[in-house]
């Protein structure tokens, strides 16, 4: 298969956005989802006088994952679907019996954002939220697999080890599947930053996609890390979507008392307790801290709908400044346009391996 390329890239013009009508519901789509969406279309009606040179993919067949949810402490299922060409990231909560899909169905979106208290939460008009999606996000972008049908039967995609390996390899277990549509990216065209105190993220123009991130902590084990990776590097998945969350053990009953990680323990939560790591087996990386917060911005900023070209920057920025900049990206039309993904030697997807 020809690689896909963040270098020859071709703008496309957007059109107004439209209503697409799933299961008789309506749920209003972006700019971006009609482009994307009547470009699948498109080619499929031309697939066979028009090659596919960058496609979008899906999974090559279901598959299942069951575990906690960091912050519920429940037990969840949640199944994994392939799914058409233009159809993006959709979850649908099965808990909730015979209720409408306007209901049990969400976007993973940035607009559709409802809460970012130590994981991103997205929730649809009808209040239905599903909790703690960056993790399997960041797997999904990472891989490169553009549409996927999940399937949950809880509030929380379950934490499994606190990174995002386990659906890495869950995903590569089973293989991917590409589709008969072109792959599109967002190429960020001038810097959009947001600022709080001493909070920042930013998305600057660039080539590929490169991330730049910095936490200080009041901590010995902590302190002060800084990291930069290159998304497209064939050492990504290794070495950041391995990171895993992580937790200072004196907010642990503040966080109870909020309702929150109750499901947080040593086997998916690095524990720091004063100077020193609580986990037995210690950290996978000496700034495990820094490249969890990488992870944690890849799944954040793939709510974008298309991989993203250019640079991000975070310095003390979470899950709330990374959905700020995403909503003030897509606020001002002239600093992105839409492109068709060409061919050249720099690749999109650098681990993905589609099934034979």
């Amino acid at each position: 298969m020809p690689p896909c390329s963040l270098r020859r890239v071709f703008p496309m013009s957007i059109g107004f956005a439209e209503v697409r009508i799933v299961k008789g519901s309506a749920l209003r789509r972006t700019e971006l989802d009609t482009v994307i969406l009547d470009e699948a279309r498109a080619q499929r009606r031309d697939r066979v006088s028009r090659p596919v040179a960058c496609p979008q993919m899906t999974l090559n067949a279901p598959v299942v994952l069951e575990g906690v949810g960091l912050h519920t402490g429940r037990m969840i299922r949640m199944d994994l679907h392939p799914a058409g060409a233009g159809f993006g990231i959709v979850f649908r909560r099965t808990d909730l019996g015979d209720a409408p899909a306007d209901v049990t169905d969400i976007t993973a979106r940035h607009d559709h954002v409802g809460d970012t208290m130590l994981s991103t939460v997205i929730r649809n008009e009808a209040g239905t939220s599903v909790g703690t999606v960056e993790h399997l996000m960041a797997a999904f972008a990472g891989l490169g697999i553009d549409n996927v049908f999940v399937e949950i039967n809880g509030p929380e995609v379950p934490v499994m080890d606190g990174s995002s390996q386990v659906f890495v390899e869950t995903i590569d277990a089973i293989g991917l599947k590409p589709l008969h549509a072109s792959r599109r990216a967002i190429r960020i065209l001038k810097p959009v930053i947001v600022q709080d105190g001493l909070k920042r993220a930013a998305l600057l123009p660039g080539e590929g996609f490169k991330l730049a991130f910095e936490i200080e902590f009041d901590n010995a084990v902590i302190g002060r890390q800084s990291i930069e990776a290159d998304f497209m590097s064939p050492t990504f998945r290794d070495e950041i979507l391995t990171a895993r969350t992580f937790g200072l053990l004196k907010d642990v009953e503040a966080m109870w008392a909020a309702g929150l990680g109750l499901g947080g323990s040593l086997e998916n939560t690095v524990v720091v307790d004063g100077d020193h790591v609580v986990n037995e087996d210690g950290l996978r990386f000496n700034d495990e801290f820094v490249r969890h917060k990488v992870l944690d911005a890849v799944g954040d900023l793939a709510l974008a709908g298309a991989p993203l070209i250019g640079r991000y920057e975070g310095t003390r920025a979470g899950h709330a400044m990374n959905n700020r900049v995403l909503r003030a990206l897509f606020a001002d039309r002239s600093a992105w346009e839409l492109v068709d993904m060409g061919a050249s030697e720099e690749v999109m997807r650098p681990v993905a391996v589609p099934a034979e």
